[in-house]
């Protein structure tokens, strides 16, 4: 028997709640999905968007990918919330800090990899997440980072810049139709670092909302680590559902 995949279907994995313990003394909640079965091939480290708009470990796209890719792509995939923010989860200890204080955030997620031995870490970055990957990512050891609707708010022209000759590997989906930085203007933003390879997704918008869209940025995120073939599954047999 098979099933077709939709937006709330989950597949089996390995999943464990973990605490992230930063630098400055907080503790930080999230989740850690491993495939059900083998070991992971790759390791998305995921940063959320911003949480004084409704961001957190939980928002959709992210969800979608832990529900998915640890079963359909050999991924490991870590979530958590940055400090201050909430979710079924809990909540993470400290206080929203504008992206400067989250620092010590991406530190504490990539500590947690290292000593886990996760391999072959990316960078997953969705709207403000995209920013604290631009600017705090490149302190970290990492095979590269993905950027999921870049507002190019708090990142400047510098932290773009930083990635010119960087080994990491830099991708960026930017929807046709985005709320703060469209195809057009993103060309311009990222000459400064012209290594990246920007991806124009048709008809997309900030939010990624719908079944198209969502598997779109997720064989645009598989197809970029390398871990499966894609298109992805849109169907799975009963035996791979949590």
């Amino acid at each position: 028997m098979t099933t077709t995949i939709r937006s709330n279907t989950v597949l089996r994995a390995r999943r464990e709640d973990i605490e992230l313990h930063t630098s400055d003394g907080l503790t930080l909640v999230g989740e850690l999905a491993l495939p059900q079965d083998r070991d992971p091939k790759v390791t998305l480290v995921c940063l959320h968007p911003l949480p004084t708009h409704g961001g957190f470990m939980d928002s959709h796209i992210l969800r979608k990918a832990a529900n998915r890719l640890p079963e359909l792509a050999d991924l490991a995939v870590l979530r958590f919330n940055t400090r201050g923010t909430s979710s079924p989860r809990g909540t993470s200890e400290g206080e929203f800090g504008e992206g400067i204080t989250e620092r010590a955030d991406v530190a504490a997620a990539m500590a947690f990899v290292q000593d886990r031995g996760l391999p072959n870490p990316w960078l997953l970055g969705w709207s403000f997440g995209t920013e604290l990957t631009l600017k705090y990512g490149l302190e970290h050891n990492i095979e590269g980072a993905i950027l999921l609707s870049p507002p190019l708010h708090r990142a400047t022209e510098a932290d773009v810049a930083a990635w010119a000759d960087a080994t990491p590997q830099l991708v960026a989906l930017i929807p046709e139709f985005d709320d703060y930085l469209r195809p057009e203007e993103a060309r311009v933003r990222f000459a400064a670092a012209p290594n990246a390879r920007l991806v124009a997704v048709e008809d997309g918008k900030h939010l990624w909302v719908g079944e198209n869209q969502t598997r779109r940025v997720l064989n645009e995120i598989v197809a970029t680590v390398g871990t499966a073939a894609t298109p992805l599954p849109g169907e799975v047999s009963d035996a791979q559902l949590a």
